[in-house]
């Protein structure tokens, strides 16, 4: 089981764990070992979510996200499996964190009648000191 906050945890039946071999640095131990991990959480089907976390996760999962409702994480990063795999749990969490979070409602706001009448004033002024820019008249 994987804790996200207090109130939600992700069973083990939600998440598969793919090893495939990894590309970069690591010389021949690089073929041999399947030390990339491929982290799937099926967020779609998953219980301990809500529709409103799951709605925030799909979106913030972007291109993560599959057809089916999964989330895919990919990590490749070090040479060790068991870092790497403990790297996408990580990222997984952080995930659902960030998408537990209510976005502030916006509250449009009007400008107030002085601030207009300011800014037109400004404008005037402003045009008065260019039209006295003029050509200068025959002396």
């Amino acid at each position: 089981m994987l804790r996200i906050t207090d109130q939600i945890s992700i069973e083990d039946w939600e998440i598969t764990e793919q090893f495939v071999r990894s590309s970069g640095p690591g010389g021949q131990n690089v073929n041999k070992v399947s030390s990339a991990v491929e982290l799937r959480f099926e967020a779609e089907r998953s219980p301990g979510l809500s529709g409103a976390v799951k709605a925030r996760l799909r979106r913030l999962a972007g291109r993560r996200w599959t057809k089916d409702g999964a989330v895919v994480i990919q990590v490749s990063e070090e040479r060790s499996q068991a870092r790497n795999r403990e790297i996408a749990r990580e990222r997984l969490a952080e995930l659902i964190r960030r998408a537990t979070v209510v976005p502030k409602k916006r509250i449009r706001t009007r400008v107030s009648a002085n601030q207009k009448r300011k800014r037109v004033e400004a404008k005037k002024r402003r045009g008065e000191v260019k039209a006295l820019r003029g050509s200068v008249g025959e002396e």
